[in-house]
């Protein structure tokens, strides 16, 4: 029988990819009513200004549509069927739906002002209640990263990583990030120590079993981004954060 797990932060990986569309609306939900600590979704900026959930930066893996999202006008972009009638939601939509009843990560998934225009929503939310610590802005393209922190330090960042990072844990304190996220295939204990050392916690992505969670815990890790919140939680009613 696996141990029980020490305690870990579970956030939902692009909603709840494993068991409704990502970076939809009802993949969000479903993450939030399954009693995650926070959901995970990707933000591309289009041509035309606006901000919207999708991975990919083209539409046939996970919409109806063909070619690359950005070469679509914003409004039949939006009206694309992202999974079972789900449409492309934009970040208003998201964190509407979310109302503080969980941490937010948004992954800066373009580099095209993607990062300026995120800080002006988060801002915006940050003047209607929301607290900067509820969330987190990562991405694989450090350089927008630091853009968010230049045109919002109060929000903490996070590096990402597909591989062991090569330059080490100092690099985190070049770049302003308060945690690295990192593949569960490419975790690195003396990497985690090292982060933990200097306050920056190490989460992994994506983490589907309980037996690959504690591993990961045995080197450090004390988050996770999983597709299965349900294999880690019990439902739980959820409710804005007052």
């Amino acid at each position: 029988m696996t141990a029980p797990l020490p305690p870990l932060t579970i956030i939902g990986h692009r909603g709840a990819r494993g068991l409704a569309p990502e970076n939809t609306l009802a993949g969000i939900e479903t993450a939030l009513r399954l009693g995650v600590d926070g959901v995970e979704f990707d933000v591309q900026r289009h041509p035309d200004g606006g901000l919207f959930l999708l991975h990919d930066l083209t539409l046939e893996r996970t919409t109806n549509g063909q070619g690359l999202a950005a070469a679509q006008p914003f409004d039949t972009l939006r009206r694309l069927d992202a999974g079972h009638g789900e449409r492309v939601p934009t970040l208003h939509e998201a964190l509407d739906l979310i109302d503080r009843r969980g941490l937010v990560n948004i992954e800066l998934k373009t580099w095209n002002g993607c990062a300026a225009a995120v800080a002006e929503v988060i801002r915006a939310q940050m003047a209607q209640g929301w607290d900067a610590a509820q969330f987190i802005v990562s991405s694989f393209h450090l350089p927008e990263l630091q853009r968010f922190c230049s045109a919002l330090p109060e929000v903490p960042v996070a590096a990402l990583y597909c591989g062991v990072p090569l330059a080490g844990a100092a690099e985190l304190a070049t770049l302003g990030a308060a945690q690295v996220h990192l593949a569960d295939e490419f975790v690195d204990a003396d990497y985690v120590a090292a982060a933990a050392q200097n306050g920056r916690p190490a989460w992994a992505y994506t983490v589907n079993t309980p037996e690959a969670a504690q591993r990961l815990t045995t080197l450090g890790i004390t988050g996770i981004f999983t597709d299965h919140p349900e294999r880690f939680l019990r439902p739980v009613a959820t409710a804005p954060v007052q």
